[in-house]
């Protein structure tokens, strides 16, 4: 979630029949604990009254771009870089006779809150990073456009398909608000802990499955002077990944859902959350952590890991793009899932996996038959394989991936951990239905990593939070079963 988009000389990837296989395997990947949001999305339609930029509509063209129109296009330039839509705006362009007008930058609210004020917003906008416009904050606004008529329309690939049907399954769910898909999550992405498969091989450590083999290989690496787990301190966000990694698979999905429904006792009174509070505060008292992290920007504690000084590091799947100037030729980058508590209710090969970096239509775009467009031609295989080619990233678009792509280490790892959870896989949803919420259990977070605050103190923060959001009537429209 920082910023860049070099590349670099590790050409190490996957062969044809590897990919061939790793597609297959990821055509069958399903988030079921999410699914059964999908349904409610179906419905609704197009928001916008009259468009002045709409052409003629046909079976090619069901949304009439007009050509010769200007496409306004934002994108967050953070993980991935921006030089993915760059090559999508150059397609777009040549396909279609528009004029699109690129704008990469990490200044999301900085920039375009005013043009939402104004209501000139963009047409389409990559709404990701530290400053993101809070998705609920625009929803409850009536500022962002319902997506359905981009998702029941004729995949590019498959006419005969809806968009929505050659997705990932529940991959639409965590762009919800209200029963309706208004952000478009495009990266299918997996998050937990990795690690240097070549400091690993030096030092003899093997992946460890169980909490205790965690702290051990922490214990280690502390006695060799290394840090056991570097942190992105001045972010939360990452440490809340290991927090609410562990709950979920401590106490199950369960446990997952009485935070996303703002549950009374999703925190105070939880087993699964005490338990998983108290294991991440061993790591900072018992001297683990790679000092000085807590200070740390994202980048800043991702390239002390990168130059071997902490042995974990805890992130999403955007980490090998985001760090391609920093990691050495031969780091072997290696994602794994987040080791088990005892008794814990799922199995170690579970992972929060799901769609991220929403993208959206705002309700007020000037070019709207072009944003839509746009979204249907990013769920095609064409812009998928260039998106894959240009942020070593895989989409939410089922075998979205041309045979021939390789991919790096660390995303080859990704598709294996992906393939092995199979259905063991779990998503929030709070941090989209309730960013006040989440923030404050950041902030909660980043008190306990500088031991300002205890475990207690922590759960009943959170609680605090989750109280809070509760008592929103707009809460109401928003449930997981």
């Amino acid at each position: 979630m920082g910023s860049t988009s070099a590349e670099n000389s590790n050409t190490e990837g996957v062969g044809r029949r590897d990919l061939i296989k790793r597609s297959a395997a990821l055509g069958l990947i399903t988030v079921p604990t999410m699914s059964f949001l999908s349904a409610c999305a179906s419905g609704g339609g197009d928001d916008s009254s009259g468009d002045e930029n709409q052409g003629k509509t046909s079976k090619k063209n069901p949304f009439g771009v007009d050509k010769g129109t200007k496409v306004d296009v934002v994108v967050f330039k953070g993980g991935y870089g921006d030089d993915y839509a760059k090559a999508w705006e150059a397609a777009f362009d040549k396909k279609w006779g528009t004029k699109s007008v690129h704008t990469g930058t990490q200044e999301i609210t900085g920039k375009l809150q005013p043009r939402f004020n104004n209501n000139t917003p963009p047409d389409i906008v990559d709404d990701s990073g530290a400053q993101q416009i809070k998705l609920d904050v625009l929803a409850k606004n009536g500022q962002l456009l319902d997506l359905a008529a981009v998702l029941d329309a004729p995949s590019i690939d498959d006419p005969s398909k809806k968009v929505r049907d050659t997705l990932i399954p529940g991959t639409l769910d965590p762009g919800l608000q209200g029963g309706k898909v208004v952000a478009l999550n495009y990266i299918y992405t997996v998050w937990g802990l990795w690690y240097s498969g070549k400091l690993f091989k030096e030092k003899g450590w093997e992946v460890p499955k169980t909490w205790d083999d965690f702290l051990a290989i922490c214990k280690d690496a502390k006695s060799q002077g290394i840090g056991g787990l570097a942190h992105q301190g001045k972010y939360p966000y990452y440490i809340n990944v290991a927090i609410m990694d562990l709950i979920a698979k401590k106490g199950g999905l369960d446990a997952m859902k009485a935070i996303d429904n703002l549950d009374p006792k999703a925190f105070v009174g939880s087993d699964a959350a005490q338990a998983a509070v108290e294991a991440i505060y061993e790591v900072v008292e018992k001297g683990y952590l790679l000092p000085g992290t807590n200070g740390l920007t994202h980048t800043e504690s991702q390239t002390r890991w990168n130059q071997y000084k902490a042995a974990f590091i805890t992130c999403g799947s955007w980490l090998e793009n985001e760090q391609l100037k920093q990691t050495p030729a031969d780091f072997d980058m290696k994602f794994m899932p987040m080791p088990n508590l005892p008794g814990s209710a799922l199995p170690f090969e579970a992972i929060r996996a799901g769609s991220g970096e929403p993208f959206i239509i705002p309700a007020k775009a000037g070019n709207l038959p072009a944003a839509k467009e746009f979204m249907r031609s990013m769920l095609s295989k064409e812009w998928s394989t260039l998106f894959a080619q240009k942020a070593n990233s895989l989409t939410i678009l089922k075998d979205g991936v041309s045979t021939g792509v390789k991919l790096r280490p660390g995303t080859q790892s990704t598709v294996e951990a992906s393939k092995a959870a199979g259905d063991n896989t779990f998503n929030y949803l709070y941090p989209n239905w309730y960013s006040e919420m989440g923030t404050a259990i950041e902030n909660a977070s980043n008190e306990l990593m500088s031991k300002r605050i205890q475990p207690k103190e922590w759960l009943k923060r959170a609680q605090a939070a989750v109280d809070k959001a509760a008592k929103d009537p707009a809460s109401k429209k928003n449930h997981r079963d």
